[in-house]
């Protein structure tokens, strides 16, 4: 007995991949409207603090166990930290010195990382193919990252503070993307450990964001307020679990293949709703990332599934 490996184009794992890119895509704009009044620091509070607050009524509609055993509740902390905590106060603040379209660029890069680690702590497979692909896609990363540093209407020192700080946040998100593929965190309720995940980040952001700004501050604007509600609700307690689901399903790797599309999605909405213009170099870049998206989840061979092996094992046990 044996079962397909799925892949980005397998129907289960395509249609949330998409969404996830989709509403991601859009989110970029949305943070530059967060900054301003409100350090960062307080808006990335806010954001979890919605999420975590979203999810966990989920949960109870959902009927499940609220509580985690001390080893995943130490999880759900470390999670938390990585994913809510340092990503986002390092992306928030990189926004402060570069453009977002540079910030989405450079998150593509999620890729290699996410790859790497996946490979070093999960034993993720790499393809040829996969490989292939993922070079490819980064040198059309590259070509945009060079587009939108030449239009960057800022000094150097900017462009490297700005860059250093995307590049922080990308480490910790991919620390937290392969921390999902464990076995701790197969063994959780999804929903569950990402509403404590959540909570935990969101109380880390907030101490961080108290201890070096002062107490809260708010933005009573339509604006602010409904930035907020999109980005903790729609961008995060609704993404999250399908993105982790992603990952659980075929690898941080190729999950990570969102963060490459993502900027091509959010020069869009910049298009339409910002007047961007594309230059040769953002199309060329758009174009080879996308082929070498498609080289690398071109359908695969099939393979036994653990379910099929554990079967197998199981007949010979009884007929040996």
């Amino acid at each position: 007995m044996t079962g397909e490996q799925p892949t980005l184009l397998s129907p289960r794992i395509l249609l949330p991949f998409a969404l996830v890119t989709l509403i991601w895509g859009s989110t970029w704009i949305v943070i530059k409207g967060q900054l301003g009044i409100v350090p960062p620091s307080w808006s990335v509070t806010y954001r979890f603090a919605v999420a975590a607050l979203a999810m966990f009524a989920f949960a109870i509609v959902r009927r499940e166990r609220l509580g985690l055993e001390p080893r995943a509740m130490a999880f759900a902390v470390a999670l938390g930290v990585a994913q809510f905590t340092f990503n986002f106060n390092f992306v928030y603040r990189a926004e402060q010195h570069i453009t977002s379209g540079l910030v989405a660029v450079l998150f593509a890069l999620l890729i290699v990382p996410n790859t790497l680690l996946g490979r070093a702590f999960l034993k993720t497979p790499l393809e040829g193919r996969f490989l292939a692909g993922a070079g490819i896609a980064i040198v059309g990363v590259g070509l945009m990252i060079l587009h939108e540093y030449r239009v960057a209407e800022i000094g150097a020192g900017e462009v490297l503070l700005g860059t250093a700080l995307t590049l922080a946040g990308v480490m910790s998100a991919s620390t937290a993307n392969v921390m999902q593929g464990t076995r701790i965190a197969r063994e959780q309720s999804m929903v569950v450990m990402i509403a404590w995940a959540m909570l935990f980040g969101a109380v880390a952001d907030g101490s961080y964001a108290w201890i070096t700004t002062g107490p809260p501050v708010i933005e009573p604007t339509a604006t602010y307020i409904g930035g907020v509600l999109y980005l903790g609700i729609i961008a995060s307690a609704v993404t999250f679990p399908l993105y982790f689901n992603v990952i659980r399903a075929v690898g941080p790797g190729q999950a990570a293949w969102s963060s490459v599309l993502i900027p091509i999605i959010a020069m869009g909405f910049s298009t339409a709703f910002e007047g961007y213009r594309w230059a040769t170099l953002s199309i060329a870049g758009g174009v080879v990332a996308l082929i070498g998206l498609v080289i690398a989840v071109a359908k695969r061979p099939e393979r036994p599934s653990v379910s099929g092996n554990m079967v197998s094992v199981a007949v010979e046990r009884e007929t040996g």
